[in-house]
């Protein structure tokens, strides 16, 4: 093995092209990952644009319900803050509440004291375990919602009888008060309740799913009726549309965190969206155990499997590991020309006396250690020189 070749070179350095080589594979699919997010996340922002708005026209709007509403003379005021809710409350209106979870805590029981001797009829729509239990005192919801969309109603309640089957199926109720309506049960437990005010005509309908109220669905099954007989017994009817940016639900004691206000299937895809490149990297990683030896099926120039381990240095910066080679091979072909056993090649007490000898020289016993068993390069330069001399001295050695 020539010492020329453990030499450090600039070819050994990774080129951009082998960087990108190497690289563009998981590049690629953080890219795809990446569109892939951005695409679902449009479709998802487009999904339910204007859900149960009596304004809008989308599978998910209410604009037919609105329509039909305003056809029997019931006509419908859309508002979107809790001053506007509260001043419109009273015996001649239904109060519709769209997305009751979005209210905080001080906002349901501001709300509930306004509506509960109002006289009239609020409607909560798919009110979670976070509203209810103020919203409408004695109902609680259940974790598990219904299999089942399409329910019948088994109750006396009149406008559940007369409409029939519908798609009620949704959040489940149970009911911790007698005296109440419980309709269109999914296992044993309603899925619309109603609640009579303790004194006065006023009530409470609590409705398990929006289904009846979307334009995509309301003329299948009872959906229609059931929805304008729940809507229709007043003559006006107010369409609250909660929104995060009302005064009234700044209350830092209940502020919902961001991560709160994230959707749950937001989170699900990112955390797969983090398992995926955990498996990417995985796949991708350098992968480390026990050298194997491996019979080679062609055979491998002596210069080539040198320069790959000169390079193998120089990317490690192991300049120590390459000068220990160097000293180590010309100590082991400078032993047998001195006459010394290869077993003592890398002692110093036997090979430099018998080099000094070999050599006819005098007081380079120092100069010879140094070389030879000396500290490791402190660079570069200095390792190419280590090497040069290193050729100097065998070369010196054979012409004796």
């Amino acid at each position: 093995m020539t010492t020329e070749a453990m030499l450090p070179s600039t070819s050994a350095s990774p080129t951009a092209r082998q960087v990108w080589t190497r690289a563009r594979g998981v590049v690629l699919a953080l890219v795809l990952l990446l569109v892939a997010a951005v695409a679902i996340a449009a479709i998802r922002s487009t999904e339910r644009h204007g859900s149960l708005d009596p304004r809008s026209a989308d599978p998910y709007g209410s604009r037919a319900v609105a329509e039909l509403l305003a056809a029997r003379g019931v006509d419908t005021r859309v508002v979107t803050t809790l001053d506007e809710a509260r001043a419109a409350a009273g015996p001649d209106t239904t109060l519709l509440v769209a997305v009751p979870d979005l209210l905080t805590h001080r906002q349901q029981s501001s709300l509930r004291s306004t509506t509960a001797d109002s006289g009239g009829r609020t409607l909560l729509v798919a009110p979670g375990s976070w509203s209810v239990e103020r919203l409408a005192p004695g109902v609680v919801a259940d974790p598990a919602t219904s299999l089942d969309s399409a329910l019948s109603p088994d109750c006396g309640l009149p406008a559940a009888q007369r409409a029939g089957t519908a798609d009620t199926g949704g959040i489940r109720y149970t009911v911790t008060h007698p005296g109440n309506d419980e309709c269109y049960p999914s296992e044993r437990l309603a899925t619309l309740v109603r609640v009579p005010a303790p004194s006065g005509d006023g009530d409470t309908v609590v409705l398990g799913a929006p289904d009846i109220l979307y334009n995509d669905t309301l003329d299948e099954r009872g959906n229609a009726s059931l929805a304008l007989q729940l809507l229709g017994s007043r003559p006006h009817l107010i369409w609250y549309l909660p929104s995060l940016s009302d005064s009234s639900a700044t209350d830092p004691a209940e502020e919902k965190g961001f991560l709160d206000l994230l959707p749950s299937g937001w989170l699900w895809g990112t955390l797969q969206l983090f398992f995926a490149a955990a498996l990417a990297a995985l796949w991708r990683a350098r992968r480390l155990g026990p050298l194997v030896p491996e019979k080679l099926p062609v055979a491998i120039r002596a210069s080539e499997t040198v320069e790959g381990r000169a390079r193998l240095y120089r990317k490690a910066n192991a300049r120590d590991r390459a000068a220990t080679a160097l000293r180590s091979t010309t100590r082991t072909r400078l032993a047998p020309l001195v006459g010394v056993p290869i077993a003592q090649a890398h002692a110093p007490e036997a090979l430099l006396p018998a080099l000094s000898a070999h050599l006819h020289s005098d007081g380079d016993g120092q100069s010879l250690h140094s070389l030879l068993f000396g500290p490791p390069p402190s660079d570069d330069a200095a390792l190419v020189s280590l090497a040069d001399q290193l050729d100097a001295l065998e070369r010196e050695v054979r012409r004796s």
